[in-house]
């Protein structure tokens, strides 16, 4: 009924009139704004108004009436001398859009250790996590992408994705055996989890490793040189803030696995035994955010 009500008083012409008050469309945010998706939800549930253009979001129009409504008489006193009568008299700072709070997408990034004779069950693992992670997607809204690194170099298998089929076809083309460029591996994570941080996702890397690097970022061999580089990538891994998960596949707990994880800030899991189960479930509870890559988490 009030809606029906004010209705009758609007003036024809009112939502042209709101259109033509507003500010020229901004532009659209480059890829250096991190998370300006998520900041500005058009879709979720309604939490309130704000000041806004309704060419970029949507008009709340009651909020709007009842904001103008007190300062009609004011305005009409301060109107002109021989200018045209208005129903309303309207500003700009009247303007209210509706405030949603959408869901925060996440997504997974598996960094695999393709490399040495454990290789196969690594990858095995990994295959079964990831089919279980995407099966489980529409509820978590998460994305899996998909990271190997062997012989001299790493390899981006999988961009974030929610098809089961792309990661099936990725995995399943894997080679497996040589050296472990570890430093390569979690830098090529590193830069996956970045975009989707421009993207308004909140990104965690799951590096599945027994620690034990012997190829430096250069590619030559050396174990000393390959563990430096690589506790010079956890440190920037941490530095970005990207939370991450170390799944020790070792068949005793890696000292070398250790020491990267507190380098890296991120939570140790020792799983020498695990399967695609076990693996699905520590990737679903480890934290996420910011806030999860401290120096405390083990």
């Amino acid at each position: 009924m009030t809606v029906e009500a004010a209705a009758t008083q609007l003036p024809a012409d009112l939502l042209a009139s709101l259109a033509a008050m507003v500010r020229p469309p901004l532009n659209r945010a480059g890829p250096g704004r991190s998370g300006g998706f998520a900041k500005r939800a058009r879709r979720g549930r309604v939490v309130g108004t704000r000041l806004g253009d309704p060419r970029r979001d949507r008009l709340d129009l009651l909020a709007t009436l009842r904001t103008a409504a007190p300062w009609q008489a004011i305005r009409r006193a301060e109107r002109a001398p021989g200018a045209p009568p208005r129903l309303l008299e309207m500003r700009m700072s009247d303007i209210r859009v509706r405030r949603h709070r959408g869901k925060a997408e996440t997504a997974t990034i598996f960094c695999v250790d393709a490399s040495g004779s454990a290789a196969l069950a690594r990858l095995a693992e990994a295959k079964g996590a990831v089919e279980r992670i995407l099966a489980e997607c529409y509820v978590r809204r998460d994305r899996v992408a998909l990271v190997a690194f062997r012989g001299t170099r790493a390899d981006v298998l999988l961009t974030e994705t929610k098809s089961l089929t792309r990661a099936k076809r990725s995995l399943a083309a894997l080679p497996a055996g040589g050296g472990t460029p570890l430093a390569s591996g979690i830098l090529a994570a590193l830069d996956l989890a970045k975009g989707s941080m421009r993207d308004g996702r909140t990104p965690l890397i799951a590096l599945l490793t027994d620690g034990r690097a012997n190829i430096a970022r250069s590619g030559a061999a050396g174990r000393p040189q390959a563990m430096t580089d690589a506790r010079d990538a956890a440190r920037a891994l941490r530095a970005g803030g990207i939370a991450a998960l170390i799944i020790d596949l070792a068949q005793r707990p890696s000292i070398e696995a250790r020491q990267i994880a507190a380098e890296m800030g991120a939570t140790y899991l020792a799983l020498p035994r695990a399967d695609s189960k076990a693996l699905s479930e520590a990737v679903a509870a480890a934290p996420r955010g910011p806030a999860a890559a401290s120096p405390n988490r083990r």
